[in-house]
Order: structure tokens, then sequence, then C-alpha cells
């Protein structure tokens, strides 16, 4: 799987739970909740106010390293 800015927390986390501790980094602790697995990387790195691009970055980095 490749993380774009589009893909929703949901669809990640089900590829790899252990991508939530990309997520509870930067402060996104509700991730069992409908609203926010159904939210693009994007739109929750807005709220976040995180920089959306280092987060994909990292995330595809882990996955790359992991497999």
């Amino acid at each position: 799987m490749i993380i774009t800015k589009d893909t929703l927390i949901g669809e990640a986390l089900d590829y790899d739970i252990e991508l939530a501790q990309f997520l509870f980094a930067i402060g996104m602790h509700c991730l069992g909740c409908p609203a926010s697995r159904g939210e693009s990387l994007e739109q929750a790195c807005a709220v976040h106010g995180t920089n959306c691009d280092e987060l994909i970055k990292a995330m595809n980095e882990y996955l790359a390293n992991k497999n």
C-alpha cells in the first residue's frame, strides 16, 4: 500500500494497525471513532495542525522498511 493525502485513516489502519503510532504522535487518539476512521490523512492533519507531507513520508518509509 502507498499512503497518500487521500488515504482514509481507517484504510491505513486496516492495512497495518502499527501505523497508529504515527497518528498518536500528532495527537490523534480517537482512532476507533467512526468519524476519524472516515477522515483522509489530509483532513486529520489539517485539524491537528500537522504537516501532511511529512506524516505521509514517515508512514511510507515505515511500510517500505517493514516489507
